[in-house]
């Protein structure tokens, strides 16, 4: 990494801490453009031609979510009647959501990721979030939201269902996740909770997809890792379709707890529903892993880092056991 990528990435930080300060909407909004602007140069790849094709789906997208924002918050002035108020808050909300990536405003996430490599996919999918929603978090609309809770996590657990690409499955799995933290932030607006858990997950899968550079299904087949690194992947895949006793059932365990004590039972009955339609296509990424028992052919001389595989093991799998500790 060099230099400019350097001054990118922290110009990057800099501008999602001015949008969670801003107590203006103005603030905000310039917040998010800063963001924008210094995340597209860090798209750049010299090794892969398609991600200036990324970098220009990304630009138009996010410059029309900013143009909606902005014409919300500009109209948000000169409110008169409550049917204004109303239109007002619906186009912010839209506004976020195709920020967000969230359904029915989702066509350009999966396009963008599978043109991108995984550090870059990994900022999209975890920080690039924060920013709209902490501003969906202060102003949430209990109507309107419950649209884009269903869609998301409907076509999020489906849309994978047919695809090949890791990274699309991945942007599909984004889709869905949204819906749960929307809904989480809802309810208790503690999403925050959820999406640091979902990084965590999120960055030790992409660590190792980058290491093995593994971009589709077929190449999980090849024999590039070893035993432990298998069975990793298989508990970080788990995790990530919220699978007990692994991290990932943490963030949904909260959602559905939230969900039980407002007796939203058919939402929930929906959610669970989908969340298992997410882990079959978990599994599915996952049975090269378990029905290919050689581990390495003879003649591959394998760098193996022991160490990084048994951490993120360990940190997978006894983060739950250490917060349910205090219980007993």
């Amino acid at each position: 990494m060099n230099m400019k990528k350097y001054i990118y990435m922290t110009i990057l930080l800099m501008s999602t801490m001015i949008t969670l300060s801003s107590n203006n909407w103005i603030g905000m909004w310039m917040g998010m453009e800063i963001n924008l602007m210094s995340f597209i140069p860090l798209m750049i790849s010299h090794q892969d031609k398609k991600a200036s094709q990324s970098m220009m789906i990304y630009f138009l997208t996010q410059s029309i979510s900013s143009i909606c924002m902005l014409f919300a918050i500009l109209m948000n002035k000169f409110i008169m009647y409550n049917s204004y108020e109303q239109i007002s808050q619906l186009i912010l909300m839209i506004s976020l959501m195709i920020k967000l990536g969230s359904a029915p405003f989702h066509m350009w996430l999966p396009e963008i990721m599978s043109n991108l490599n995984w550090t870059n996919n990994m900022l999209l999918m975890t920080w690039q979030k924060i920013a709209p929603m902490t501003i969906l978090s202060n102003n949430i609309n209990l109507q309107m939201i419950f649209l884009f809770i269903f869609l998301s996590t409907g076509i999020g657990a489906i849309g994978a269902l047919n695809q090949t690409s890791l990274r699309k499955i991945m942007a599909y799995s984004s889709i869905n996740h949204l819906g749960w933290m929307m809904l989480l932030m809802m309810m208790e607006n503690t999403w925050m909770i959820y999406l640091s858990i979902y990084a965590m997950i999120i960055a030790m899968i992409f660590i190792m997809l980058n290491k093995k550079n593994i971009l589709f299904i077929n190449q999980m087949n090849s024999n590039k890792m070893t035993t432990l690194e298998k069975i990793t992947m298989m508990s970080l895949m788990m995790s990530m379709g919220g699978l007990p006793p692994f991290t990932g059932f943490l963030p949904k365990w909260m959602t559905i707890q939230s969900m039980m004590n407002a007796e939203m039972w058919i939402m929930m009955t929906f959610m669970i529903f989908m969340s298992l339609i997410t882990l079959f296509y978990y599994l599915r990424m996952m049975y090269p892993l378990i029905m290919n028992y050689s581990t390495k052919t003879k003649w591959m001389n394998q760098n193996i880092n022991n160490k990084m595989t048994i951490s993120i093991l360990s940190g997978n799998i006894l983060l739950p056991v250490m917060l349910l500790i205090p219980v007993f």
